[in-house]
């Protein structure tokens, strides 16, 4: 079992560590960055869809090592916070080092009697929809394939 040293942030949090230079990484899937996501936000999927359902994206690790150094400040945030921490975990055994996880997702959550925790979009900050242009998944493949081709 790899215990996590991450960063649990909140919305709030995560808006500060963005100012200070951490580039957020939205581990959700094409569709869901799509309908929204913080501005300025990287995806790339932790799972993709197949179908009706989320498969694991194999290409995760591979695609974020070629994107960023190891030593880089990020911020990786789903929609409710499972994704993410496993994105968390998967990246620490890849060595990956400057780490922070947005607690509660994009979306929020709910606690253990039912109660909403709010996440990004409840604490009422910036959204912006869209694939994200250069930053969207596709992109990022194209461009991870272009460094590959040399």
């Amino acid at each position: 079992m790899v215990v996590s040293n991450s960063t649990l942030v909140s919305p709030e949090e995560a808006q500060r560590l963005i100012a200070r230079g951490y580039t957020y990484v939205d581990v959700r899937s094409e569709s869901e960055f799509l309908i929204g996501h913080a501005p300025g936000a990287f995806n790339v999927p932790l799972q993709r869809v197949e179908g009706d359902r989320l498969v694991d994206n194999s290409a995760f690790v591979t695609l974020m090592q070629q994107l960023f150094r190891t030593t880089d400040p990020l911020l990786i945030g789903c929609r409710s916070g499972s994704r993410s921490h496993v994105a968390v975990e998967r990246l620490e055994r890849a060595g990956f080092e400057a780490l922070a996880e947005l607690r509660h997702g994009f979306l929020g959550t709910r606690d253990g009697f039912g109660r909403r925790v709010p996440g990004w979009v409840q604490a009422g900050l910036a959204v912006e929809a869209g694939d994200g242009g250069e930053r969207s998944y596709e992109r990022l493949l194209d461009r991870a394939r272009s460094r590959e081709r040399g």
